[in-house]
């Protein structure tokens, strides 16, 4: 059979063999097209596409990402400054730590804490004032820097109506006593609103 095809092949002019050999060529260019390329093509095509969105898509969530982290370190500031602000004018009154700030102040300045007295809250619109009566005994300059130490803390104490009294010369010093209000502040509890009527 293959001795029949040759033959026949041989019969044939050389411009219709090379029509043939070039019809057979692009038949099987047309089946390489067909079955193999269009298919890769169409998967390369679609990779692409993916790869595409996806690199949007990453492109989107660095961006989220970068916000997150900047809403984060707001919240971050936010955070502490609130923290700063409530040593300032806490929320509640905490009298022990206003005691215990007073104490460690008339430490450090040297004077005797002889007493202390609690005084009624006094709420105004935008805080209340916590008062307390205090008695101290020292030297003039450690009365004064009693009352400068008070001033530099974090939480805002006025001392006010300072009464110097009684006093006493003991070897070179002269020793006072002093009397004085102290007040603190805090912000006040937000008042509850009234139950509707029923």
């Amino acid at each position: 059979m293959a001795a029949l095809a040759q033959g026949s092949l041989g019969k044939l002019s050389l411009p219709i063999r090379l029509a043939l050999g070039v019809f057979m060529v692009a038949l099987t260019a047309a089946a390489y097209w067909l079955i193999f390329y269009t298919e890769v093509a169409a998967k390369i095509d679609a990779a692409t596409r993916q790869g595409n969105e996806l690199l949007a898509e990453l492109a989107r969530q660095q961006q989220a990402q970068a916000g997150y982290f900047k809403d984060r370190d707001e919240l971050a500031l936010r955070q502490q400054r609130q923290r700063d602000l409530n040593k300032a004018l806490p929320a509640d009154t905490e009298v022990a730590a206003f005691l215990s700030s007073i104490q460690t102040v008339s430490n450090v300045s040297g004077v005797d804490l002889k007493g202390w007295q609690p005084m009624d809250e006094k709420t105004e619109a935008f805080f209340s004032k916590v008062p307390m009566s205090l008695e101290l005994s020292g030297r003039f300059q450690q009365i004064a820097k009693f009352v400068h130490e008070v001033g530099k803390l974090d939480r805002i104490i006025n001392v006010e109506n300072i009464q110097l009294t009684d006093p006493k010369i003991e070897g070179d010093e002269v020793r006072l006593k002093a009397k004085c209000l102290a007040t603190t502040f805090h912000v006040p509890r937000a008042a509850k609103p009234a139950a509707p009527p029923k």
